[in-house]
């Protein structure tokens, strides 16, 4: 069986978020939203939402228990100001929590994630079954010959 650790991230974050887009609802304030303090303007990406959750399930998996602080670091980038005329270096800006948090709900909604009280967000059985079911359907549609001789 193939795991998430089987196939590039970006592959499998595209395919998970292509599952759970029909099960995650977008809010309305999300098109408006920026996605951290660092940013000039929401996402353009059409599906947005759905790759930010497929990301999120991944590194919850992969780094669970984790905590919405630790995400927003993660997802989080160099803020410069426009003000600064570029003298001062730049410093560093988190993630929007509420875009995570709110992500977060949801797939705890869908039983993919749990929350552990005092220690974060664990991944469930459930969704470590769909991490690794979408991880073989991905493995599958990749061209790699140097696997062939394996199978």
């Amino acid at each position: 069986m193939a795991t998430m650790y089987d196939v590039p991230a970006e592959a499998l974050i595209e395919a998970l978020a292509a599952d759970l887009e029909d099960r995650l609802d977008e809010p309305e304030w999300a098109q408006f939203a920026k996605t951290g303090a660092n940013r000039e303007l929401p996402p353009e990406q059409e599906n947005f939402w759905a790759v930010r959750a497929a990301s999120l399930l991944r590194k919850v998996a992969d780094n669970g228990p984790v905590g919405v602080e630790r995400l927003a670091t993660e997802y989080g980038g160099s803020k410069s100001g426009s003000n600064r005329y570029g003298v001062a270096p730049a410093s560093r800006a988190d993630g929007s929590r509420n875009v995570i948090r709110t992500i977060l709900q949801q797939l705890e909604d869908e039983d993919l994630v749990r929350t552990a009280e005092g220690e974060g967000r664990w991944i469930t059985p459930e969704g470590q079954q769909l991490l690794d079911e979408t991880a073989a359907d991905v493995l599958e549609e990749l061209d790699r010959p140097e696997l062939e001789r394996y199978a």
